[in-house]
């Protein structure tokens, strides 16, 4: 047995033992749904922006801005970097809902505004995006154990689901928070050796030259970000759950932090796509770049997956058990017992069911990697929640401005969803707008936001116009003494 097989295994013994030194021992039902401390506190300023960023830096993500920075240079990591401005957005967003509207939820101020069948679609749509979140990053992790499908992939996926699980079932939102304070500083640790090792030669040997057509459409993927941060971070619980837990000030304050951590470190390590490409590698720039460096650095790309993975994950079971436990239901009194309970089945349930993705690599060549690179589509799936989001302060905004916003919105990524899976053209080419891999999602997106907007726009007109028209109900009756 070599240690190319041990080497992962002691990283994630290591990984285990130091994350549940940050584990609580015990919590209560306050503590499991809103992280409050033993003393009934809310989460600081600083704990709750180290949480929030180390749930954004997802092990897809470091792969993804690696790859993106390996194939268009500065231009595909700043893309990627752009969509970290979903923390200014939601931010600000939920700052003004809270402290004008006094909701205590997303799920509050859409019942209020849109009415309960919104809310419920809109939390299918979170539901959908919640399993996604699961099998992607197991996946990343499991990758670096073994060939996808083979014995030790399987094992670390399922070692990395049962831990993440055993203490996400336990300690809920603290122990969460606390983990994720605790991952943060690791992998900041990780990512300065990593660039400590890189950048010298990266220096020597210059920035890599990028061909004009490919910086264009390292650009378009840049407005493809610009267009989707405006609806994307909302139908991501484990980033708004966190907009609820501190005091609004305080909560935009950890927003704010949060998008300089996340959206720097994800910035910085588009540098490993740029070494690759200097350096003429091949395939995967968290694999390649690391393999070259030899086992010692490969062990601290495997840490780093881990850690960015596992936050994701257990960020993942705690926003499953508040949608299950009391969203579903929009309960806005305290938790009890019960909710506890549904939470935890809740999450049970989506650690199975949102791993099952993972078999679709049984499904063939062409289909399995068509139904995974199908869920990626979600971006565009939503892009109608911008106006339902930004635009509800409108007062004749209602029911019908949401679903003229949010149908156009589903189908639209539906469509694209499944020209990705069958391989087929149903968008017209003339609808790409830039140029590159990514100009005809950038067509997509901008048009299609465009119709969400004026769809929700429209719905504010009528009812504005039906409640104008309403004789107005007489305030009593005259004959009355």
């Amino acid at each position: 047995m070599t240690w190319q097989f041990l080497a992962p295994w002691a990283v994630l013994a290591v990984y285990c033992i130091v994350t549940t030194l940050a584990i609580p021992r015990r919590v209560g039902v306050r503590q499991f749904f809103d992280g409050h401390s033993n003393q009934g506190a809310p989460p600081s300023v600083w704990l709750v922006a180290a949480s929030a960023a180390i749930t954004w830096i997802f092990a897809k993500s470091i792969v993804n801005v690696s790859d993106l920075s390996l194939a268009f240079g500065p231009t595909g990591a700043i893309g990627y970097t752009i969509y970290y401005l979903s923390f200014v957005v939601a931010g600000v967003t939920i700052y003004l809902l809270r402290v004008r509207g006094g909701y205590r939820s997303l799920m509050h101020y859409l019942v209020d505004k849109y009415g309960g069948l919104a809310a419920r679609l809109f939390l299918l749509v979170v539901g959908f995006r919640l399993l996604n979140e699961v099998w992607s990053n197991t996946k990343v992790m499991a990758l670096y154990f073994g060939p996808e499908g083979s014995t030790p992939y399987w094992l670390a996926a399922a070692a990395v689901t049962l831990y993440t699980l055993a203490y996400a079932w336990s300690g809920g939102m603290r122990a969460s928070l606390m983990t994720d304070r605790l991952q943060t500083l690791l992998i900041f640790i990780l990512l300065g050796i990593v660039l400590a090792v890189l950048l010298p030669g990266l220096q020597s040997h210059g920035l890599p030259p990028v061909p004009a057509d490919t910086t264009a459409a390292g650009v378009t993927f840049c407005l493809l970000a610009l267009v989707q941060i405006w609806s994307y971070p909302f139908h991501d619980p484990v980033l708004t759950d966190r907009g609820f837990l501190n005091p609004p000030r305080q909560m935009l304050q950890s927003f704010l932090l949060a998008a300089l951590l996340s959206g720097g470190f994800i910035l910085l390590f588009g540098l490993i796509g740029l070494y690759g490409r200097a350096f003429g590698l091949t395939g995967p720039a968290t694999v390649s770049v690391p393999a070259s460096f030899g086992l010692l650095m490969l062990m601290v790309f495997n840490g780093m997956m881990l850690l960015s993975g596992g936050s994701t994950i257990d960020s993942t079971f705690t926003s499953v058990a508040k949608l299950a436990a009391r969203d579903w239901r929009n309960a806005t009194d305290d938790p009890t017992r019960a909710h506890l309970l549904t939470g935890r089945l809740a999450v049970l349930a989506v650690a199975v069911v949102g791993n099952l993705p993972l078999l679709t690599i049984y499904l063939g060549d062409r289909i399995g990697p068509a139904v995974i690179a199908a869920t990626t589509i979600s971006g565009t799936m939503v892009i109608g929640l911008a106006p339902i989001f930004l635009l509800g302060w409108l007062r004749a905004a209602g029911p019908l401005s949401f679903h003229l916003a949010f149908w156009p919105g589903l189908g639209i990524g539906i469509v694209r969803a499944v020209e990705t899976f069958a391989k087929v053209s149903i968008f017209p080419p003339e609808l790409a707008v830039g140029s590159g891999r990514y100009a005809l999602d950038l067509g997509v997106n901008l048009y299609g936001l465009l119709i969400c907007t004026i769809g929700f726009l429209v719905g504010v007109v009528i009812t504005g116009a039906l409640v104008r028209g309403r004789p107005a109900e007489p305030v009593g009756d005259a004959s009355m003494p």
